[in-house]
């Protein structure tokens, strides 16, 4: 089987001095936060209760600090959370508060994550306004006294859109991908339909953090190089814990002689180190993220994270039959088919050689 493998500890060699140094101070105050954390769970003294939690508080407003300063000082990281004006950063924060919330179940989840996108389209796009205008003249339903017309004013964005590639990692990233190709085609002034490139990429989850293996599978991934070079390559993924599985995908299509007109990464919840890594191994890789979280466990799951999102979105394979692409896309159902049929029809079409 042809395969590509990338490991933990090359991607640590791209981390500066400095950059472990914050991680390290990162690890610390995370640590202080699950002694609260532990304590809290633990008692039912209303004083103790509102004593841990103004601990809390406290934790995670000096790693967000921390945070905002790293990532502040990298022009190739954006952080929507850090940037968002006050009148705003509440409603960031409620749908990440959602997303996070063991309660929240798929079809709410699937919501929230569509919410998220048009938000970091406009991060990634459209934010600054700084563009030129087009104008779309709407038809709508009203015909007295007569046909009704609207005109609405959009940002010309063309040029950055109709060269896109949307790049899945599988399979937790094939739904964001679709949204985020929707809003591509919603913007472009001709309804321009990405194509897809789909890269069939895992990490060994039986491994641990400081030794995972990130594999690429290339015999169950459809894509063709020459179809990605000169492009502008978009990458769409709930959640960036290591940066292991973009930083594999992009040195082994390199190696191929592939050179992206430019790659942008967009994440829901990124970890201060995964996004580190990728700028450090990847120096035309633009992340664009609408919350950072700060650390990653043993086991490379973001903390506090939400959970596996690919399993939140799509719901769990059985262990002896995981689905494929086409078994995947038919249970997103009819509502979601609609919704991204364009979408589909291009899945389906890279995935059949249509």
């Amino acid at each position: 089987m042809k395969r590509v493998i990338l490991h933990a500890a090359d991607l640590d060699g791209y981390l500066t001095d400095r950059d472990k140094s914050n991680i390290g101070r990162m690890d610390e105050l995370y640590s202080q936060v699950n002694t609260a954390a532990a304590a809290l769970s633990s008692t039912t003294d209303i004083a103790e209760i509102s004593r841990h939690k103004s601990t809390l508080i406290g934790l995670y407003d000096a790693m967000g600090k921390l945070m905002q300063e790293v990532t502040g000082a990298e022009e190739q990281i954006r952080v929507y959370s850090f940037e968002t004006p006050r009148s705003v950063h509440g409603e960031v924060s409620r749908l990440i508060a959602k997303l996070r919330d063991v309660q929240t179940q798929n079809a709410e989840f699937v919501y929230y994550v569509q919410r998220a996108y048009e938000l970091l389209f406009t991060l990634a796009y459209t934010d600054p306004d700084n563009h030129e205008k087009n104008h779309l003249i709407v038809k709508t339903p009203v015909a007295v006294p007569v046909q009704n017309y609207a005109v609405h004013k959009i940002p010309n964005i063309d040029s950055e859109l109709t060269n896109c590639v949307m790049c899945v990692m599988l399979r937790g990233a094939l739904l964001p991908s679709m949204i985020l190709s929707k809003e591509i085609q919603e913007y472009s002034s001709a309804g321009y339909v990405t194509p897809f490139a789909l890269f069939r990429i895992q990490r060994d989850d039986r491994r641990k953090e400081r030794d995972m293996e990130y594999v690429l599978d290339l015999e169950r991934s459809y894509f063709d190089p020459e179809m990605l070079d000169g492009k502008d390559l978009v990458f769409a993924d709930p959640m960036n814990a290591t940066g292991g599985s973009l930083v594999t995908i992009i040195q082994y299509l390199k190696k191929q002689g592939v050179r992206p007109r430019s790659i942008k990464f967009l994440n829901v919840i990124s970890a201060l180190k995964g996004t580190l890594r990728l700028v450090r191994a990847l120096e035309d890789v633009h992340i664009y993220t609408l919350w950072m979280d700060p650390v990653l466990n043993d086991a490379a799951y973001i903390l506090p994270g939400l959970g596996d999102a690919g399993d939140r979105l799509n719901g769990k394979d059985a262990e002896d039959m995981p689905r494929n692409i086409i078994q995947l896309v038919a249970d997103y159902g009819t509502t979601i088919s609609n919704l991204y049929r364009s979408q589909v029809r291009k899945i389906e079409e890279t995935v059949l050689r249509l």
